[in-house]
């Protein structure tokens, strides 16, 4: 995957709080629309109720596409996510948690969010931070 963003666009981005450590491995973003840092900031935020680790940091997050819509003020975000595992007792509603999440942000228009399970989840998708949270180092 290319990044588009350098260390410094994304530090002046989302000023000191940027831990490269925290970055999943795995996934796939729109690194370079001045919405991100706030979409990022709001994954950050949500949680699998069994596990003390936000789900970006999870690697549960694989993809996610800010588009404009008709309106260029608005910009419509899709997010492609998985779970730890097909019998996630919060299978239906973690979309929603991350819906939730998403669309308080001024210029969000329609948040979708997909759940797959190609690829499977395995804990090579998880941050450093989160490997080392979970003691899985």
């Amino acid at each position: 995957m290319k990044q588009f963003a350098s260390k410094d666009m994304v530090k002046e981005a989302v000023g000191d709080q940027y831990d490269e450590l925290q970055e999943p491995p795995r996934v796939e973003v729109t690194r370079d629309h001045h919405l991100w840092p706030l979409v990022r900031k709001a994954l950050m935020e949500v949680y699998d109720p069994e596990i003390p680790t936000n789900i970006y940091e999870l690697g549960l997050i694989l993809k996610v596409v800010l588009t404009y819509a008709d309106d260029a003020d608005v910009t419509d975000c899709y997010v492609e996510m998985t779970l730890t595992s097909p019998g996630c007792p919060v299978a239906q509603e973690m979309p929603g948690m991350v819906q939730t999440a998403i669309m308080p942000i001024d210029g969000i228009g329609e948040v979708s969010v997909d759940i797959v399970w190609d690829p499977p989840w395995d804990p090579s998708f998880m941050s450093e931070t989160a490997k080392m949270e979970l003691n899985m180092f």
